[in-house]
């Protein structure tokens, strides 16, 4: 039996995971500017670089299936962290194929760690998911709004440093993992094995589920990866270093998810989302019309602000439908956050160098607010059943 230090231990090590992961994760977008003038690129050839990150991420995400079948999340998390350092530093290279080979590994790196962690969180905190899994992703959220400031002031208009100290701190934390009891992950993973196999991947109301997921991770990668650059073409605007658009994205990012907790005392599921979508498109209608990087920044707010909870609600939802051991079944959900990520990213750059204009690109960021809206309350008139339910339907 796992001692409560070890439990304590784990849970520490990966929140601290998590803040270097949402740190590795937005890092494309901050060096994508630097990167363009690296290797003299257009916008869709620097939009090479999503797919890049996001396929090595489906692929990683693909394998936690394994991992989470034999009860190894936490190896799982080891290898995704010796991955993401590995990536850091091949993006040093002054290949443009290997630099992009680099985004790739960085990309496994996380596809392995994020869904791991999430659903290890999961599995520990069954009866107050939402709330824990917020508190979770705060700290990806966290690791995101350092990274901007992070490359500006180590980097200096470079990559080589910040890439070389994330590199080191990855490389601890897979340490301090390889040196965690062995047996931590399987004493929660137990409690779950009488509870009932629910059907899932048969169900419509899943693939909906998983859709939700693919249209809003491509949301958050795309103004994650393409909202520094965007900024810089604002007219009349010179680049901003600290307090820009970006950084306030991601700090009300973050106080939304630190916040989340308090509203579900009063909020259920559904009308959190309902609420934080129509906050997301009342931030990109600013956005999108913004004239300076201040209107620009007021939108940024508002829509980090409104995006903050969906995603950690999304995967409680799953599991609030599906049971808890749905956890070890869910990879078909991070795997259409993952295609997203990269179809969104992608057509966002293609369309701006279709149009020779960025704002048209981002556009593609209202449109997938719309959808999510429209899935939502589709949702909320359908009614979410319970796994008894869905079993009896199968």
């Amino acid at each position: 039996m796992q001692s409560k230090d070890d439990t304590r231990s784990l849970n520490v090590l990966l929140h601290a995971v998590f803040f270097a992961s949402g740190v590795t994760t937005i890092l494309i977008g901050q060096v994508l500017p630097i990167l363009s003038e690296r290797f003299a690129l257009n916008d869709l050839e620097a939009g090479y670089f999503f797919p890049s990150q996001f396929s090595g991420s489906l692929f990683g995400t693909y394998l936690t299936n394994w991992f989470g079948k034999n009860r190894k999340f936490a190896h799982a998390t080891l290898i995704g962290c010796l991955l993401m350092a590995v990536g850091m530093l091949l993006m040093n290279a002054g290949s443009f194929a290997i630099c992009l080979a680099g985004f790739a590994v960085n990309g496994i790196g996380i596809g392995l760690t994020l869904p791991s962690i999430n659903m290890l969180v999961l599995e520990m905190n069954p009866l107050r998911s939402a709330s824990a899994l917020n508190i979770l992703n705060f700290c990806w959220g966290a690791g995101a709004i350092a990274c901007k400031p992070f490359v500006d002031f180590v980097g200096q208009g470079h990559i080589a440093a910040p890439t070389m100290v994330l590199a080191v701190v990855l490389l601890i934390f897979a340490a301090l993992m390889y040196r965690l009891p062995s047996g931590t992950e399987s004493a929660h993973a137990a409690t779950l094995a009488d509870e009932r196999d629910v059907p899932i991947w048969i169900t419509k109301l899943a693939w909906v589920l998983a859709v939700f997921n693919f249209v809003h991770v491509g949301f958050e990668s795309g103004i994650g990866g393409w909202l520094t650059t965007y900024t810089e073409r604002v007219e009349g605007e010179a680049r901003v270093t600290l307090i820009s658009p970006t950084f306030l994205y991601f700090l009300f990012f973050v106080i939304g998810r630190g916040v989340a907790p308090v509203f579900f005392r009063y909020l259920s599921e559904n009308l959190m989302l309902l609420v934080s979508l129509v906050l997301i498109l009342a931030g990109m209608v600013v956005t999108l019309t913004a004239e300076n990087v201040f209107q620009l920044s007021i939108g940024a707010s508002i829509s980090g602000f409104g995006t903050s909870s969906i995603f950690p609600t999304t995967v409680s939802r799953f599991g609030r439908v599906f049971g808890p051991s749905a956890a070890r079944r869910a990879t078909p959900l991070f795997i259409c956050g993952t295609l997203g990520s990269a179809a969104t990213t992608w057509l966002i750059g293609f369309l701006s160098n279709k149009m020779s204009d960025l704002r048209s690109g981002m556009y593609v960021l209202a449109a997938s607010v719309v959808v999510l809206l429209l899935l939502q309350v589709g949702l909320m008139l359908w009614g979410l059943k319970s796994p008894t339910a869905i079993a009896s339907e199968t």
